[in-house]
């Protein structure tokens, strides 16, 4: 019977990490015969990418000493290594002077530093994947399958960033290029909307819709409808998405999407209020069964019309944003994605295999990730947001950026921070009471300023834009059936309960 070699056996044992030296040399060789090499290399190579450490020293020497503006050459190399005294560990002035033999040309300085570092590439992948064969053996045993997956998707994409060398600069020329087709677009959109319509006619007037690469706060203090909001957005976006696909081609089936992760909610309950908001029919009587054949015969009509629209929804609970990241790419692989919605984000997990220090740091990596993904996946990314009770604790409730849990991470990632605000939530909690006054009259009084003050706020609720990098903050005024829980555009000219979807 033939014996299997286990993984890490002889055949493997002598196989030699990917180096380089004579690159390493040559490289280090053509800096010091001229410093001017270094601008081939500086943006991309660092000390630790060379495999041998005297070599590494050696090219931290010669950065520190060219980005402080001076010399580094053999002389200066070995008087600063004299003076430190370590002259000896890096070989001596004769390896010194031995490098400069080993130049080749100045000329390819850039190419000998980029083999250098793809070797160092090289030696990390074989570094992430002997710790992903020894987490799998039981190296990390509070890590299962799952989580230690999660962990090597997450290393992966830190070394995947970090080895990319992507970037660099755009010429104006394509910038304004870039400026004027996004203005040609909104010129020729109705409304103005330059981004992804959220089928709120006033938000979209105030942002230009949503754009690709933005990190969206939605906030709020519990029972003020956030996550209603964050539907109807999706849902406003995924009916954009679905009518412009249809206007090319009525039978077209869409090519990108929305993707709703739902941490609190599950993804029926999540289509129920979808659906109650489309049908206005009460979610709650839904669930009961209190409907007659007509509201049911309705309900199954809507969920016909609604049920093509590019909406993907994900109930994961307590996600990480490894996992997160990990589907939202396979999804635009497979479907297209347009838009990410993360309900709500205080509900993530780091990183699987990471141990932040507090929270703070936790949710600081969180909205890292997030603004991340949104900048990689080129797509905006919607994520709701918890409230301190410090909102509680003032006369006006309105919230402020401070009172965002965590707020620091938060308030920094994100391109955009709205919050939901209703009057009515608090009007209603501040009833009159007859036992506080002392005279019918008075309270009579009280109750009718307090049933104005109701009627004025009823079904009204107010987006507060409090932060915008590319546009004016401010407030926009919204319809609110609570009933549905649903959001609309407000007609604010005719005074009607609400104007169109």
């Amino acid at each position: 019977m033939n014996s299997i070699e286990p993984l890490g056996g002889l055949g493997q044992s002598l196989r030699m990490p990917p180096t380089n030296t004579q690159a390493e040399q040559a490289l280090l060789g053509a800096l010091l015969a001229n410093n001017k090499a270094y601008e081939r290399v500086s943006e991309f190579l660092a000390e630790h990418h060379f495999a041998d450490p005297i070599h590494g020293r050696i090219y931290r020497a010669i950065q520190r000493r060219l980005e402080a503006g001076q010399l580094a050459d053999v002389v200066t190399l070995r008087a600063e290594f004299e003076h430190s005294g370590i002259l000896a560990e890096v070989g001596g002035a004769a390896y010194l002077s031995q490098l400069l033999t080993a130049m080749v040309g100045i000329i390819n300085a850039g190419e000998y530093g980029r083999v250098v570092f793809d070797a160092w590439l090289r030696r990390q992948l074989i570094d992430v994947g002997e710790v992903i064969v020894n987490n799998a053996f039981g190296a990390e045993a509070e890590l299962d399958a799952k989580g230690q997956l999660e962990n090597a998707e997450q290393t992966l994409f830190e070394l995947a960033k970090d080895g990319g060398n992507e970037g660099g600069f755009v010429s104006f020329e394509k910038a304004l290029t870039n400026a004027v087709e996004l203005a040609e677009r909104a010129f020729s959109t109705p409304g103005g909307v330059s981004g992804l319509p959220t089928g709120l006619r006033d938000i979209d007037a105030k942002t230009g819709g949503l754009h690709p690469s933005d990190l969206v706060i939605i906030a709020g203090r519990p029972g003020m409808g956030k996550t209603a909001l964050a539907t109807k957005i999706a849902f406003g976006a995924a009916r954009a998405i679905m009518r412009e696909a249809r206007d090319i081609d009525p039978m077209a089936v869409p090519k990108r999407g929305v993707a709703i992760f739902s941490l609190e909610m599950s993804a029926d309950q999540l289509a129920t209020r979808l659906l109650s908001e489309e049908s206005r029919i009460s979610g709650d009587r839904i669930r009961r069964g209190e409907i007659s054949q007509r509201d049911f015969d309705k309900f199954v009509e809507v969920s016909r019309e609604i049920g093509s629209m590019p909406l993907y929804i994900d109930d994961t609970p307590a996600i990480s944003i490894s996992a997160l990241r990990t589907r939202c790419r396979r999804l635009q692989r497979t479907k297209g994605l347009d838009l990410v919605v993360v309900d709500y984000l205080q509900l993530m997990r780091p990183a699987a295999g990471t141990r932040p220090e507090s929270r703070v740091l936790e949710i600081s990596m969180i909205t890292q990730g997030l603004k991340a993904i949104a900048k990689e996946l080129s797509v905006p990314v919607i994520a709701l947001s918890q409230l301190s009770r410090a909102v509680e604790s003032r006369e006006d409730k309105r919230p402020q950026l401070s009172d965002l849990r965590e707020s620091g991470s938060i308030e920094q990632d994100a391109d955009m921070v709205m919050f939901v605000y209703r009057d009515d939530y608090y009007l209603a909690q501040r009833t009159p009471k007859q036992m506080a006054f002392d005279s019918e009259d008075k309270f009579q009084d009280a109750l009718n300023k307090w049933q104005q003050d109701m009627e004025r706020v009823h079904n009204i609720a107010e987006l507060i834009i409090a932060k915008q990098r590319h546009g004016p903050t401010g407030m926009v005024p919204l319809y609110f059936e609570g009933e549905f829980t649903r959001f609309a555009n407000l007609d604010t000219e005719h005074n009607a309960p609400g104007y169109g979807d």
